[in-house]
C-alpha cells in the first residue's frame, strides 16, 4: 500500500469515525445528489423561516420540511467563507484570513488545497458550478474548471452589475466547459446583457437538472447566487409585490431581490420533482456571511441580522450566523437542529455521504491537508448532539478600512465566545422594519476583550469578561495555539495588467494571457456590444470597484490601475 493510499483511507476513516450502528443512517444504500445553495450577503432575518419580514414561500417550505440549522456558522466575509467551504479548512490555514480578493489582485485559494468537487469526482459524481466564484482568477489554474468542476456558468469576481454583468467596464459572465475533444472553452456571454442574474442562474440550474435526470451517476451542483450582494437592483415585477406593506424604497428593492432568488429556488425544486430526482437529492441552503447593514450609511439599513449583533465583516453573531437548512425530501424528518456546525464541516459531510460512509473506495487516492471540518450528517439526520464543541471564528492580524481597526480574533467554545481586539464594526443591532427594541445603529465598540455566553445572551449585549477571567485565559490560550498553525496571508496588491481594457473590456486570467492577443471571437463580441446602447448607460448605476464601507456606491471610473 502506497503512502497516498494509506493517507486517503486514514482521512476517510477520520471523516466517518462518528458513525454509530445504533442509528438508522440516511442515504446508506445510494449516493445522493447534492445541491449546495449559497446566498451572498443574506442576513439572518432576511428570510421568512427565521421570522423575517420578507416573503420567501419556497425557502420556508424547504426549511419546514427539512432540518433548520439554528447554529450554522460561516466566516464574516465572502472569500474566506467560500474557501473554507471548498477546502474544509479554516482561513488561517489557507491564507484567506484577511479581507477578500478584489478585482485585479493576483491571489486565490492555494492550488495545493483539495476541494469538494475534486473529492466527489473520485466517487463518480458529475460536478457543476453556477454563479459567483471569487476564489481567484489571475491564472486559469485558479478558476473553477481547473479545481474539479465539469462546467461553470457565472462570474469570477466578487460582484458586478446584475443586468450588464460588468465590473469596472469589463464583462465577467461566462460559460466554461470542456468540449468533446477535452479542450477548455471559455465562452464570454455578451448575449445575456440585460438578463437579471438571479433568473439566469436559476434557469441554468433547472436546465442542468433536466440534462442530468437520465444519467446514472450522482451530481453535485454548487449554486452561488449573486443575490443579495450590492448593487441593489431587481426587475420591477418583484418590487411590485411589496408595493403595499413596505414604504421605504431601498428596503422594498432589497426584499424584492430576496424574492427573486426564492422564486428561482422554487423552480429548481419543481424541476427536481418533475425529473424524479427529488427523492435522492439533498439541498443545503446557507448565506456566505451576515447581511450588509450599511452601518455608516445615512440611507439606512436594508438587510437585517436581528436579533443578532453586527453584520457582514463583524465577528459578532450577526456577521457569522447563517440562516440555513438541509432538505432531503422524504429522507429527513422535519425538525430544528441546535448542533454546532461550521462551514468547514460540509466537505467532510459530503465526502462521507458520497462514500456511503466509507463503504465505497475512491477511484484514486485522495490527498488532503488536515481538515478542520467534521462530518455532521448524524447530527443533522438523527438530531443528536454535534461532535463539534468549538471553532475558530478567525484571526486577522491587520485592520481593514471601515472594519476592525486593530488586529482581532474570535473563538466559540461550547456556550462561550471570546473576541480579542474589535468585534466590529458593524457593532450594533439592526432590526427588521417595525422592530424597535435593541435599535443601536453602528453601536458601541466594547473593550479590547469581549466574552459572551451565547446560549444565555445570543444578542451579545452583556460583556462578562471581567466576571470569568479563567474562561478568558483558557480561550485566549486556544487562540494562541491556533495562531501557531496559521500560514501567511495570501493578499496581493492589484496588478495593472489585469485591466479589462487590455482584453477588449473583458475580465480574463491576465497572467496567462500576457503574451496573447484576444482572438476574433472576442473582437466580434465587442463590436456587437459597441453597436448597442451600453456605452450611453448611466455608469453610476453599474458595479464599480468594491469600496469596503459602501459597496458599489463609487463611480465606475474610480478603479485605479
Amino acid at each position: 500500500m502506497s503512502f497516498f493510499q494509506f493517507q486517503s483511507i486514514l482521512q476517510l476513516f477520520i471523516v466517518c469515525f462518528t458513525t454509530s450502528h445504533e442509528h438508522t443512517n440516511k442515504f446508506v444504500d445510494k449516493q445522493p445528489n447534492i445541491i449546495f445553495i449559497l446566498s451572498d450577503d443574506l442576513g439572518y432575518s432576511d428570510v421568512g423561516f427565521t421570522n423575517g419580514f420578507i416573503e420567501t414561500p419556497n425557502l420556508n417550505r424547504l426549511a419546514r420540511e427539512g432540518v433548520q440549522l439554528t447554529q450554522n456558522y460561516v466566516q464574516q466575509v465572502c472569500t474566506p467563507t467560500r474557501g473554507a467551504l471548498m477546502s474544509g479548512r479554516y482561513p488561517i490555514h489557507t491564507g484567506l484570513q484577511h479581507d477578500v480578493i478584489y478585482p485585479g489582485e493576483p491571489w486565490g485559494l492555494p492550488l495545493d488545497e483539495t476541494i469538494i468537487p475534486q473529492i466527489l469526482k473520485e466517487y463518480n459524481y458529475s460536478t457543476h458550478a453556477v454563479g459567483k466564484w471569487h476564489l481567484g482568477m489571475h491564472k486559469w489554474a485558479y478558476t473553477s474548471l481547473y479545481r474539479g468542476f465539469d462546467d461553470f456558468f457565472g462570474y469570477y469576481l466578487g460582484g458586478q452589475n446584475y443586468d450588464t454583468h460588468r465590473r469596472d467596464k469589463g464583462l465577467d459572465l461566462r460559460s466554461d466547459y470542456f468540449d468533446r475533444n477535452g479542450k477548455f472553452v471559455d465562452e464570454l456571454r455578451w448575449d445575456l446583457d440585460g438578463r437579471y442574474s438571479a433568473e439566469l442562474y436559476s434557469e441554468h440550474t433547472v436546465s442542468l437538472i433536466n440534462s442530468l435526470k437520465s444519467r446514472k451517476e450522482p451530481f453535485f451542483i454548487y449554486l452561488a447566487y449573486q443575490s443579495v450582494h450590492g448593487p441593489h437592483m431587481v426587475p420591477q415585477r418583484y418590487i411590485d409585490q411589496y408595493s403595499s406593506h413596505i414604504t421605504n424604497y431601498d428596503q422594498k428593492v432589497f426584499a424584492a431581490m430576496v424574492s427573486s432568488m426564492d422564486e428561482g429556488i422554487g423552480n429548481i425544486t419543481k424541476a427536481l420533482d418533475e425529473s424524479g430526482l427529488a427523492d435522492n437529492t439533498i439541498i443545503v441552503f446557507s448565506s456566505d456571511n451576515g447581511g450588509h447593514v450599511n452601518c455608516l450609511k445615512e440611507a439606512g439599513v436594508t438587510s437585517s441580522n436581528y436579533p443578532y449583533r453586527g453584520g457582514k465583516r463583524a465577528l459578532y453573531e450577526g456577521g457569522v450566523m447563517s440562516p440555513s437548512f438541509v432538505w432531503a425530501s422524504n429522507r429527513l424528518s422535519s425538525s430544528r437542529s441546535d448542533a454546532l456546525i461550521h462551514v468547514t464541516d460540509w466537505l467532510p459531510t459530503f465526502w462521507s455521504l458520497a462514500s456511503l460512509r466509507g463503504k465505497l473506495i475512491p477511484n484514486n487516492p485522495i490527498k488532503t491537508k488536515p481538515l478542520d471540518g467534521l462530518d455532521q450528517w448524524l447530527a443533522i439526520s438523527e438530531n443528536i448532539p454535534s461532535n463539534r464543541t468549538e471553532f475558530l471564528i478567525n484571526i486577522d492580524p491587520l485592520p481593514i478600512k471601515c472594519g476592525h481597526q486593530v488586529s482581532h480574533a474570535g473563538i466559540r467554545w461550547k456556550e462561550w465566545k471570546l473576541i480579542i481586539g474589535q468585534g466590529g464594526p458593524p457593532s450594533g443591532w439592526y432590526p427588521a422594519p417595525g422592530v424597535e427594541d435593541l435599535v443601536n445603529y453602528c453601536g458601541p465598540h466594547d473593550s479590547y476583550i469581549e466574552l459572551y455566553n451565547i446560549i444565555d445572551d445570543p444578542s451579545e449585549t452583556r460583556n462578562v469578561s471581567d466576571k470569568f477571567p479563567d474562561i478568558v485565559q483558557m480561550l485566549t490560550d486556544k487562540i494562541k495555539a491556533y495562531n501557531t498553525t496559521a500560514v501567511p496571508m495570501g493578499n496581493k496588491k492589484r496588478d495593472p495588467a489585469s485591466n479589462p481594457r487590455n482584453f477588449n473590456f473583458t475580465w480574463m486570467p491576465w497572467m496567462d494571457m500576457a503574451d496573447k492577443v484576444p482572438d476574433d471571437v472576442y473582437k466580434l463580441s465587442i463590436e456587437t456590444w459597441l453597436s448597442g446602447n451600453q456605452l450611453t448607460e448611466d455608469y453610476a448605476t453599474m458595479a464599480s470597484v468594491e469600496d469596503i464601507c459602501f459597496e458599489f456606491d463609487e463611480d465606475i471610473s474610480s478603479i485605479d490601475f
